[in-house]
Order: structure tokens, then C-alpha cells, then sequence
């Protein structure tokens, strides 16, 4: 199975998670987090109709000249929002593609929370390592152990890991 962004960051925010996601286990379609961070996307992308690129793997929500714009609905785990993007970008390194990552959080559709992303030798690496780990964790046979989160309760999957 190819790795996606979805699943680097389900992998950051928890690998049972991704696991779960990576054997078609989708329970995500009765959250509603889930329905109202689709809702925002289709907002965004009715103002641009061309603007999720499908590469590969990758589902990028938009490429401006200069980078690669992720869109989040809150920056509540921003690192597997950094770590998705951060694909992206490795995703088009590797077609020759050069760009920045632009993470925009929306927190209450009031403050808009920007950070720029870069990949570099450094943060590469990093990604490297999550993808041989996510290589590792799908490959598998045994479901990984639960482990409260503090957005546990909120997840899709928490009927499924504590009920």
C-alpha cells in the first residue's frame, strides 16, 4: 500500500489511527470534525475550482507559484499537519518541483494561524524516518495498543477503541 497524507498524519496523531485506516477501516464518515473539515474544504474549493492537485499519493489542497498551501481547520496537531506537508513537498522534490509549504490553520474562522514550511536536509530526514515507521506499522498483523489521547474522545475511531 502507498503511504498518504492522510496517513503521516494519522501516524503523528496516533499510529493506531493510520493502522486502522490503512486496512479500510473508515469510520470517519460519521464525525462530525470530519464533515466540517470537508465542508471548509469544499468552501475553499468552490472559490477555485482547479485548486486540489491529485498527484500520485498526495492529495494537495493548492500550488501557488511560490508554494504548496495546506489547509487546516485548527492547529490542534500541527506537527502531522507539518509532517503531511512536508510530503507534499518531498513529493515534488522528487519530480523537480522546488517549492515552500504554507500551513493556514483557521481557528474559529476568526484568526487565521499561518506557518511556512521548508524541506530541507534536516526535516527530510525526519520524514524518511516516519515513512520507514509507517512502512513498519501497516506491515503488521497486530493492531497497536490504545492510548488516551487528549482528542480521543473526538475521533472517529474512539467507538471503535474504547466501546
Amino acid at each position: 500500500m502507498k503511504i498518504t497524507g492522510v496517513m503521516i498524519n494519522y501516524y503523528i496523531h496516533c499510529k493506531r489511527q493510520c493502522y486502522l485506516f490503512s486496512k479500510k477501516i473508515n469510520l470517519e464518515d460519521n464525525s462530525e470534525d470530519v464533515r466540517i473539515g470537508k465542508i471548509l474544504h469544499e468552501i475553499k474549493s468552490m472559490d477555485d475550482k482547479d485548486s486540489e492537485v491529485k498527484l500520485e499519493n498526495a492529495f494537495i489542497d493548492r500550488i501557488s507559484k511560490d508554494f504548496v498551501l495546506e489547509y487546516k481547520k485548527s492547529d490542534a496537531d500541527i506537527e502531522a499537519a507539518r509532517m503531511q506537508l512536508l510530503f507534499y513537498l518531498k513529493i515534488l522534490k522528487d519530480k523537480g518541483i522546488y517549492k515552500k509549504g504554507k500551513l493556514i490553520c483557521n481557528e474559529k474562522n476568526t484568526n487565521q494561524k499561518i506557518e511556512i514550511i521548508e524541506l530541507n536536509e534536516n526535516t527530510e530526514k525526519e520524514l524518511e524516518q516516519i515513512l520507514n515507521d509507517i512502512d513498519k506499522l501497516i506491515n503488521n498483523n497486530k493492531v497497536p495498543e490504545t492510548y488516551k489521547l487528549k482528542g480521543c474522545k473526538r475521533c472517529a475511531y474512539y467507538t471503535y477503541c474504547y466501546i
